[in-house]
């Protein structure tokens, strides 16, 4: 006999951490199923920034419901949140523009921007709240602690095989549930393929690096990032940034580089990162890229960084950020499809739950 649960969720990631979260508050009973023996991919691979403020539209509705469940769930869970909002540095004066342009936040003068961080270079900045900061490699596990202490079932090295209207197929047999959600993140094309294929969704490779701590007390983001979020790359003044990075520093857009940078509790630095796309991501990482990260850090920071680790991390991209499917009465098919899953990932999984259970909306 299969058992029965109200929601089977594929995927110990951060959304499928997400969506068991959403309906074990639902009153619900809910099976995660994961094929590995740990969380080992992009939760873990990741800055631990909620960017809240850097988006628009539908992602920052996701952010800031976001934003509320991080804050509950490190209450609950008893992880490590710091809650100091970010800060973007500008070192040139089309930066300073686009952060104007943005205003977004409380623009800093150099000497307040060196102030606030151990920074060289800088022309000015702007400070904004309410962005979080977790460890990633803590935060899931004491989460998945968290579920499981108020009754989540886990089965780990359990591979989904296949799914019909209430029934969940997996390595280790049937499980049936009334609704089923997919969240695996890339590889949405390894179950439904033809999802994928009208999502536009491949796979994105990226390399970052862990380096002895600079003394970093908030997130980090520079110029590059304002060409990669919404609420500052939709800035006239950020074409004036793309185009002089593409006549003096190519290699920023050539390797899509973000280059952004958290620090640790236990003063680590993660330094980050590069973009690569493709059907599939070959796990042979290029020493230029990281080259370029230790060199864009020191000038930064101004002295070399110490580098500790090396990775590469691997997410979903689409055109869109975000995929929600339904192949199936009562399946849903969810990804972030952008690097953005920590920011956004437990609002979108509580509003796919929402929608799935409403009758049960408002139980504790």
């Amino acid at each position: 006999m299969a058992e029965e649960y109200d929601l089977a969720v594929v995927g110990a990631g951060i959304v499928g951490l997400g969506h068991a979260a959403a309906a074990i508050d639902r009153g619900l009973r809910v099976v995660v199923v994961e094929r590995s023996t740990q969380i080992l991919g992009s939760t873990v691979r990741n800055f631990g920034h909620v960017g809240t403020s850097v988006h628009t539209g539908v992602a920052r509705e996701y952010a800031e419901r976001a934003n509320e469940l991080w804050r509950t769930l490190a209450e609950r869970a008893d992880f490590w949140l710091r809650e100091t909002g970010s800060l973007l540095v500008a070192r040139h004066a089309d930066e300073l523009a686009v952060l104007e342009e943005a205003g977004l936040g409380t623009l800093l003068t150099a000497a307040e921007v060196t102030a606030a961080a151990p920074v060289v270079g800088v022309v000015g900045g702007m400070r904004r709240e309410g962005d979080l900061q977790v460890d990633p490699r803590e935060a899931a596990p004491a989460i998945t602690r968290y579920l499981e202490a108020r009754g989540v079932e886990f089965r780990w090295r359990t591979s989904m095989v296949g799914v019909e209207s209430g029934v969940l197929h997996t390595s280790r047999g049937e499980i049936r549930a009334e609704a089923i959600a997919v969240c695996v993140n890339f590889d949405v094309d390894q179950v439904f393929p033809a999802v994928a294929e009208a999502f536009g969704v491949e796979r994105c490779g990226l390399d970052m690096l862990l380096a002895d701590g600079v003394g970093l007390p908030l997130p980090l983001l520079t110029g590059t990032s304002m060409l990669r979020y919404s609420a500052f790359a939709s800035t006239t003044a950020a074409a004036a940034v793309r185009a002089r990075y593409a006549a003096e520093t190519p290699a920023l857009l050539e390797r899509d580089v973000n280059q952004m940078y958290t620090e640790r509790p236990d003063g680590t630095l993660i330094v980050g990162d590069t973009h690569y796309r493709g059907a599939a991501i070959e796990p042979f990482q290029d020493e230029e890229a990281f080259a370029l990260l230790e060199e864009l850090g020191a000038d930064l920071f101004g002295a070399p960084l110490r580098v500790r680790q090396r990775w590469q991390g691997v997410y979903a991209n689409a055109p869109e950020d975000f995929l929600i499917a339904t192949p199936l009465d009562g399946v849903r098919v969810v990804s972030v499809t952008t690097g953005i899953g920590m920011t956004t990932g437990l609002g979108l999984a509580d509003r796919v739950v929402a929608e799935l259970f409403a009758p049960y909306e408002g139980a504790s």
